[in-house]
């Protein structure tokens, strides 16, 4: 059974730094490019960032190039994102998810597994 749990979201204030992580089980981790996705209410999920099977390729949305770092540990099977400087709009629950594909994908249709989700919020 492949799971995916995220943990690490919180209420913040805006300037502040939270770091989420996203533990994957049940799949075969090394093997899987990773990617973080938001919602906020009433939008579309979007993608936020991704990284490549060995780590070497990461992918940012424009709005948090500079401020978000992703990572990942494969001897941990375990996928983080930094989050610095975050903004109200930054606010949404936070999704990890799981995809076969070697290039990062940056459409939710081509991951395979999904995490519950973590919830951020980001106080003015």
């Amino acid at each position: 059974q492949v799971q995916l749990v995220e943990s690490g979201g919180a209420l913040v204030q805006a300037g502040g730094s939270l770091r989420l992580s996203c533990a994957v089980s049940g799949r075969t981790f090394r093997a899987s490019s990773m990617g973080w996705f938001r919602q906020a209410p009433g939008k579309e999920r979007e993608f936020v960032a991704g990284i490549s099977w060995g780590g070497g390729v990461t992918s940012y949305v424009d709005s948090v190039k500079g401020r978000f770092t992703i990572s990942r540990d494969n001897a941990k099977n375990t996928v983080y994102l930094q989050m610095n400087s975050l903004k109200p709009e930054d606010t949404a629950v936070y999704y990890c998810a799981a995809s076969s594909r070697i290039v990062v994908a940056r459409t939710p249709f081509l991951y395979d597994d999904w995490g519950q989700g973590t919830q951020v919020t980001v106080s003015s």
